[in-house]
């Protein structure tokens, strides 16, 4: 028997009501992802880059339409094995970093680990090791306000591998950086993609960050314009 794509959906909807309006953000779309693939999908701001991942991520939930992960057909999931599928098999970095301000970098990257059981021995070596992958040991305990943007994205990074995802979904993770910052950023996911084998999904409105994927799809108005 063949093994599932990493990530399927299949008429994927996501509507919101603004001023009694409906606006479609996310439009029908079918997208399948390997495993192992660098997809990045680009378009401008309010295309619906944003929501299909978090779609994806399992973050949000869809107004209509199928999402599958490895197989798993989400919606079917109640919302604690969902909760688990998220923790142990989708890692998330955001543009805006989600650090929680008053921990300091090692526990920021220590805390899922903590959430899905492992020991303390265990996440703690864990935790050191992604740091110094991502070349922050050295900092591990500086509170975000101490470190530069590039440096929270790093530790984004980190806490985003920390269980060892399969997959990992990354949400204009160089908005708010420097061209110099941004490339070493790009540089970590492409080492995650063809080194870790990671699947990763990157949304992105710069030209150049999504052209670092293997494959670029386009979002325009919420619908994939090409494939």
């Amino acid at each position: 028997m063949s093994r599932a794509a990493a990530i399927t959906t299949e008429g994927l909807t996501r509507t919101y009501v603004v001023g009694g309006k409906e606006i479609r953000a996310v439009d029908g779309v079918d997208l399948v992802v390997e495993h192992g693939e660098f997809v990045s999908i680009m378009g401008p701001s309010g295309s619906g880059k944003s929501t299909l991942l978090h779609l994806i991520g399992c973050i949000d939930r869809q107004t209509s339409g199928r999402i599958m992960i490895e197989g798993v057909d989400t919606l079917k999931l109640p919302e604690r094995q969902l909760d688990e599928l998220r923790l142990r098999n989708i890692g998330f970095v955001f543009q805006t970093f989600n650090l929680l301000p008053t921990l300091t970098a090692f526990e920021n990257v220590s805390l899922p680990l903590e959430l899905a059981g492992v020991d303390r021995k265990e996440s703690s070596a864990r935790a050191l090791d992604l740091l110094s992958m991502v070349g922050l040991r050295d900092r591990s305990e500086h509170i975000p306000a101490k470190l530069s943007v590039g440096e929270r994205q790093r530790v984004g990074i980190a806490r985003a591998l920390a269980n060892d995802p399969s997959i990992v979904l990354a949400d204009e993770p160089t908005g708010n950086l420097d061209s110099t910052t941004a490339n070493g950023i790009v540089q970590i996911i492409k080492r995650l993609n063809e080194e870790a084998g990671k699947t990763i999904v990157l949304v992105t409105h710069n030209a150049e960050v999504g052209g670092s994927a293997k494959r670029t799809l386009r979002l325009k108005d919420g619908k994939l314009t090409t494939y």
